[in-house]
């Protein structure tokens, strides 16, 4: 079995698709890597779904890819006499760190990190942001503020300081539980919530060990002032619009996903454009067409895949979800436009042996007209060399580590195959050219293009480029 799209489908599973019937119906609609949230869920259960994944992949031949997504820190406000309250826009409310149930005047705010780093004129934004409290004055524990936008505040709803760094590890204790639980079962990628800056990711690697791949998701406006650092020090990004579009104006969004779109497409890093895509089909059977320019927007834009959240998670329409968006994604591939965007869009290659064999490899197949590039890879940074390239033919990657088959499924244009590693040169050429025959990415008479490393099995050395043509049985 094989995509044809270039752009991947990133499907998260909850109550309306953790079983076996409904994950491989997912997989069949066009889902190339899923996601495992745990904000919910026990243990149990995901490592009972992640078995279930794995079961489908040994049945399809397929490398599937399967994310880690971790909760990261949370701040809430208390409970309150009632349930919740009334604020009133103009009106005063006092937020402190006493364990007494909340009130119309104050509630409890158990967070010290909070009282920190806030300051006078910082905005506090509640429920999502439907509650804006603007802080006026600020003493040992206790905040005044003043209610800007009122609503109903009940239990335990989220808080968060937009444009303020909090003092905060990203990796609660749970995290670590949840890091450690996700290693062992063999999860692909690790995503972090909570990225603020590049001392974030090196503590969540130093956490989570050697050979984890971690994926940090982009939700806090002051993530973008060290986006570079952030995205080299990372192995992939997210694009976690909900979040950013709660502490920062909702008009702004638009060009944060484009800038952490190209910042990732030159560091030659995985992208994820997530949240709300197709968010009317949680409870319809078919998207607006505002939601479907939002996911052709990402394809334009050359984002590795595009995310579906409470959609195949407990939406009422999942399989249709991963239909439509597999749809919107073909459309987009076959305009002449889109090759005109990503064309003139182009990235220099990098100032290495290795990517300048990626990038002549790109060029030779537009030349030539080949029908596949193949790339041989153990560790995955060749693969990832030609897809920073974007090329208009798909990528067969040949790796001997399962487990980067599975990593690189996230990738633009990648169709992924676990292959024994080649001896010799002669073998190379030949499990290249027969591979990509049976994997119908090319036929009888078609140029194949290929980069490999000599010594074979050496990662990081790509030095060889060759093209090859598929003859007849």
């Amino acid at each position: 079995m094989r995509s044809t799209r270039r752009a991947k489908i990133v499907a998260t599973l909850g109550p309306a698709s953790d079983g076996q019937d409904d994950i491989r119906a997912l997989f069949d609609a066009g889902v190339d890597v899923f996601r495992l949230n745990f904000s919910h869920g026990a243990h149990a259960d995901h490592g009972q779904v992640y078995r279930m994944i794995r079961r489908i992949e040994r049945e399809v031949a397929r490398p599937i890819g399967v994310i880690a997504d971790l909760q990261g820190p949370k701040f809430r406000v208390g409970t309150f006499r009632g349930g919740g309250t009334w604020l009133q826009a103009g009106a005063g409310f006092v937020l402190d760190m006493s364990g007494e149930e909340g009130d119309g005047h104050r509630a409890g705010l158990p967070h010290a990190e909070i009282f920190e780093a806030a300051s006078e004129g910082d905005r506090l934004l509640l429920d999502d942001g439907t509650i804006e409290l603007v802080i006026r004055s600020k003493s040992d524990g206790v905040l005044g503020t003043d209610v800007v936008t009122g609503g109903r505040l009940s239990d335990r709803k989220g808080v968060s300081l937009p444009g303020v760094v909090l003092p905060v590890s990203p990796l609660t204790d749970k995290d670590r539980a949840d890091l450690h639980f996700a290693r062992e079962l063999g999860c692909d990628w690790i995503a972090l919530s909570f990225v603020q800056r590049v001392e974030d990711i090196r503590q969540a690697r130093a956490a989570a060990g050697e050979g984890a791949h971690l994926l940090a998701k982009i939700e806090k406006p002051t993530a973008l002032a060290r986006i570079d650092e952030i995205v080299e020090e990372a192995d992939a990004v997210m694009v976690a619009r909900g979040d950013l579009g709660v502490e920062m104006p909702p008009e702004e969004v638009p060009s944060a996903q484009k800038a952490i779109v190209r910042t990732a497409r030159d560091a030659g890093k995985p992208v994820i454009v997530a949240t709300q895509m197709l968010e009317s089909m949680v409870q319809a059977p078919s998207p607006t067409r505002a939601e479907v320019s939002d996911v052709a927007t990402a394809v334009y834009d050359g984002a590795d895949a595009v995310m579906l959240s409470a959609e195949t998670a407990v939406g009422a329409y999942p399989v249709e979800a991963v239909s439509i968006m597999d749809r919107v994604i073909r459309t987009v591939e076959a305009d002449p436009h889109h090759r005109k965007i990503m064309g003139a869009d182009q990235r220099l290659p990098l100032a290495t042996p290795a990517d300048a064999i990626s990038a002549a490899a790109h060029q030779v197949a537009n030349t030539v007209g080949a029908a596949v590039i193949v790339t041989y890879t153990t560790t995955g940074s060749t693969t990832l060399r030609a897809a920073r390239a974007r090329p208009a033919q798909p990528i067969l990657c040949l790796t001997s580590n399962l487990e980067t088959a599975r990593r690189l499924s996230l990738l633009y244009g990648v169709h992924g195959v676990h292959t024994a590693d080649v001896r010799n040169f002669a073998e190379m050429v030949r499990k290249a050219v027969e591979t990509a025959a049976r994997e119908g990415l090319a036929g009888e008479g078609e140029l194949v293009v290929i980069t490999a490393g000599v010594p074979f099995g050496t990662p990081g050395a790509t030095n060889i480029l060759r093209i090859a043509k598929v003859e007849g049985a």
